[in-house]
Parts: C-alpha cells; structure tokens; sequence
C-alpha cells in the first residue's frame, strides 16, 4: 500500500500500488480461448509498462503534483494504453491533461473537501484537482463506506476529465465490489437530442465493473455516443475516414472525414443511431448520466454551456461501491458469477477463431500481453512522447520496435 503524500489529507485509504487491471492479469483466461497475438503495427515501438509509468508520473509531479498523486494519476492514465482504450491514454498527456495544468485550468495541489457526509453517501468538491487522481480517491472513499454500509456514493462536483472511467470502477473489483462510475462533460454541448437542431449534452461516459469469480472481471466502458471524440480524432490524425454512423452533418446525412468534427461541420450520434433504431436509448442514457453525475452534486450542465469560456470545466462524476457480501454469502454470489461469466465464455461462436466474450475479458487478455511484451505506442506517438522528455528533462524508457524481440 502507497502512504499518502506528507502534509495531505485524502479521501480514503491508500489505494494499492498496482492499476486494477493488471492486478487481474496475473489470472490468465482458459488457454482454449487465447486468440492469436495482435498484429504488429508498422513503425510501432513497444515500452516496458513499469518505464511508462515512471515516465508519466514524473512529468506529472513536474507539474506540481505531490509524489503519490502523480503515481495514481499515472496509473489512471496509462490503463487506457493496458487495455486497448489507447484514445484515452498517454496520447491525452500532452492533448489534454498537460493544457489543463499549464493552463490553470486544474490545480495540481488542490485538496477536495466534503460538502456533506450522510455516512453511506457523501458530497465532494473537487476544487479543480486532476480529475485523474481525485476520482481514485473519491471510488476509494464510497469503497469504504461500502465495507459498513453495503453501499458507498460519492458524487463529486468542480472536476476535471478523468480518464477512463472503467479504471475507477475496476478499483472495486479489487475489494470484490461491484464498481459504476460516471462524469458528464462538464458544459460542453456536442451531441443534440434526437430530433434537435443544437446541441444540449457531452458524450457522457459511464462504466460498470463486477467480479466474475473464476474469470476476469466483466467490464463495461462506454460512451453515451456511438464513439467518443478520441476516436473521431485519432482517425483524423491518421489521415483515415470514419464509418458511416459516427458522425452525421447538419442535416442528419452521414459524413465520413473526421476531420469534419473539429471544423464545426459534424457532430456526434447516440447510441442506437437514429430515432427509428434506437437513438432515444443513447440519449436516454447520457441523460442518464448528466442526473448522476452534475445534477446530483451540482457540477456543469450541458445544456447552461453558453455562459462558461470553458465549458468543459466544473465536471461532476459519480462513483458507486456495492458490496454484494452484505447483501447476501459472498460465496454464493462468487460461485454464481463464475457460472454466468463462464456460460458466455462457453456459448458456441459462430466461428472457431473468434470465441465468445463479454466486456472486460478482451481488455484482461491485453493487459497480460502488454505488461508482458511491452506497451504499444505508434510512431508519431513515440516522437510526441520523446519531445516531451527532452521538454521536461524526464527519461524515456528505451522502445523496441513493434514485433521485434522482447
């Protein structure tokens, strides 16, 4: 267990040293359903895991983030890059975190503050503390009440992006605690309601996390969007278009150059598409998911975007910890989600070289090959990453090339 940095209070017990996915790793699936390793993209590199995130945690305590914090932030950051979820790992480093605290935008030192403790339930006001860290705390706090209550909420205002939000409801699972987490986007308005000429709500992330006894834990991590805007601009970077469904213009026709979002001439789509194949549900639950996460503790809402220079500040998340072993045997409850999990794992596919799955079970199996083998950056990645070490006098940890020997 990490000791909290001297002189700062927390919101919880130290969390554990490791990111919740990779502690899962170390139980590999059923070798009958190890599919073939990814591959190799050409002019990748590959990095050691641990060199990663020494990397990030020192840039990050460069800004101003206490030892302990930059360590959590880091973790938080390059589970995207574990898991696959590569839109939302170090590629936002220099994209998104790194503006917010060169900006002012985020406060490397903040300390959050609770507004109101009921015991299982408890407001909290970020003060602008990296959204990357302050969730941890706040997931490990409503983890705590959990253990007395059965249930922990913390719902959390004045906050900034938090990375992927499946990270913070897998620490749960490391407490064999069903974990949900989920942010608005502050007062950003991207997505219209189906129907709608303007926008009105962000792309509304949520994730949920249980233990699957015997088998990884099933993780669900998703936008409230087809995709989020990560994916939209990572293509662009990549000179690649985008499928038909992803982005429509104005009048509601498809559009295909993502760049087209970032000039104003595309938005996002709901889940579901279009209202005649199930948009009202996406919508449904961003809305969902703006109730939870900034109506509840009174962050930024979506729709009150125009009166903020900022819009995508004062986010507000939600983090929830349901211990099922107050509600009845742990046991029980393990034994029957080994059956569940285990019955999808079964399910005959339609083909033999692409088995059946459930969310967070491919995520586990890359977990495993990247702490392994190394972490996959691309090219243009690497050089971005590179140029921020000389930057910030940082050590990079030394590549191989993508395929190469380990």
């Amino acid at each position: 267990m990490t000791k909290p940095h001297p002189g700062t209070p927390t919101l919880a017990p130290a969390p554990a040293p490791h990111p919740p996915a990779a502690r899962q790793a170390q139980e590999p699936p059923p070798a009958a359903r190890q599919a073939p390793a990814p591959a190799p993209r050409e002019g990748g590199v590959r990095v050691p895991y641990a060199g990663l995130l020494d990397f990030v945690t020192e840039v990050f305590r460069g800004r101003g983030l206490p030892e302990g914090r930059a360590g959590e932030a880091a973790r938080a950051l390059c589970h995207g890059d574990l898991t696959g979820f590569t839109t939302h790992g170090v590629t936002n480093l220099v994209r998104l975190y790194l503006p917010l605290l060169d900006g002012g935008r985020c406060d490397p030192a903040a300390e959050p503050g609770q507004v109101t403790d009921s015991g299982p339930a408890v407001l909290v006001d970020a003060r602008r503390a990296l959204g990357l860290w302050s969730a941890t705390e706040a997931m490990d706090l409503a983890v705590e009440r959990a253990r007395t209550y059965g249930v922990g909420l913390v719902s959390v205002r004045g906050g900034t992006h938090f990375g992927c939000a499946g990270y913070h409801a897998l620490r749960a699972v490391e407490h064999g605690m069903i974990g949900l987490a989920t942010a608005n986007c502050g007062r950003q308005k991207l997505v219209p309601p189906p129907g709608a000429a303007a926008p009105m709500l962000g792309t509304n992330p949520l994730a949920l996390a249980a233990p699957a006894g015997e088998h990884p834990p099933f993780t669900l991590d998703m936008s409230t969007t087809v995709v989020p805007t990560g994916r939209v601009r990572a293509a662009a970077r990549a000179g690649e278009h985008v499928p038909e469904g992803w982005l429509e213009d104005a009048d509601g026709r498809p559009v295909t150059d993502p760049g087209a979002y970032d000039r104003g001439e595309a938005r996002l789509r709901w889940l579901g598409g279009d209202p005649e194949t199930g948009a009202y549900k996406g919508f449904g639950l961003g809305l969902l998911v703006e109730v939870l996460s900034a109506l509840l503790p009174g962050a930024g809402l979506g729709p009150s975007g125009d009166i903020s220079p900022r819009p995508d500040d004062d986010v507000g998340h939600l983090l929830l910890a349901i211990a099922p072993g107050r509600l009845r045997p742990e046991a029980d409850f393990l034994g029957a989600a080994t059956g569940l999990f285990g019955a999808l794992l079964d399910c005959p596919p339609l083909r033999t070289d692409e088995p059946v799955a459930y969310p967070g079970w491919w995520e586990h199996r890359r977990t495993r090959e990247r702490i392994a083998h190394g972490v996959p950056l691309s090219a243009a990645l690497h050089r971005e990453l590179l140029d921020l070490a000389s930057e910030s006098k940082v050590a990079f940890p030394a590549a191989r090339p993508e395929g190469g020997p380990s």
